[in-house]
């Protein structure tokens, strides 16, 4: 399987790796990569492998292997050949933000998450709000109060019999938290902020986010309510 190099430092931009094979779509599999597959309401990575264009990153359903794809009608390395792999940075780093952000706003809304997609641009979360009124100023307030708190982000891993066992940390209700190895990787914001499951990257400081602002809140249902976020720069 593929060395997730994302996973021990989502600020690496390049690696050196080799070609494991091609698949019978054209999808490159690597021995190891810093190109994050799309996961957990975060898009893929893009970026360049050797030059050769990468549109996004997925992992394969029925064998988990990680697949860069790349966009058509371009010459795709050798089996076996080394070649140097590089993400798009500029759009990995607001991914990191947007998603350190989103586990700011699950911080300052107590419900539980319906679902939820992560952008460059603006980014939402859906939760079951039961006989919760949300108010999008005292939303902003609180995100951004967490946000200048300059707090550090840090992952730990529990086993799955933890996890099991403390189910209370999981926060969406309809996905479970992603497993790897026997394994549930935690993401945790400061002291109390936070503490979650989560397998996606993440920005090292809540100071890194910059300044956030609910744009809209959706009605989705008798008890759903969808949360939209921008940077507020």
């Amino acid at each position: 399987m593929t060395e997730e190099l994302f996973r021990k430092d989502a600020y690496l931009k390049s690696c050196d790796a080799k070609v494991l094979r091609i698949n019978e779509l054209g999808g490159i599999i690597l021995d190891r990569t810093v190109f994050y597959p799309t996961g957990g309401g975060q898009p893929g990575d893009s970026g360049k492998i050797n030059g050769v264009e990468i549109v996004t990153t997925v992992t394969d359903r029925e064998t988990g292997e990680i697949v860069h794809v790349p966009s058509e009608g371009q010459s795709l390395p050798d089996m076996g050949a080394d070649v140097t792999v590089t993400i798009d940075w500029e759009k990995r780093y607001l991914h990191m933000r947007m998603h350190s952000g989103l586990h700011l706003l699950c911080a300052a809304v107590p419900c539980g998450v319906t679902g939820g997609q992560i952008g460059a641009v603006k980014s939402r979360l859906d939760f079951d709000i039961g006989d919760l009124t949300l108010d999008k100023v005292e939303i902003t307030n609180k995100i951004n109060d967490f946000q200048q708190g300059n707090h550090q982000l840090s992952s730990s891993w529990i086993t799955d019999a933890e996890m099991d066992a403390n189910s209370d940390l999981v926060r969406t209700m309809s996905v479970k938290p992603p497993r790897k190895g026997g394994g549930v990787r935690l993401m945790q914001i400061g002291k109390d902020v936070d503490l979650q499951p989560c397998g996606g990257t993440h920005v090292k400081n809540t100071s890194e986010i910059g300044g956030l602002r609910v744009s809209k809140i959706e009605n989705k249902g008798k008890r759903n309510r969808r949360v939209n976020i921008v940077f507020d720069e």
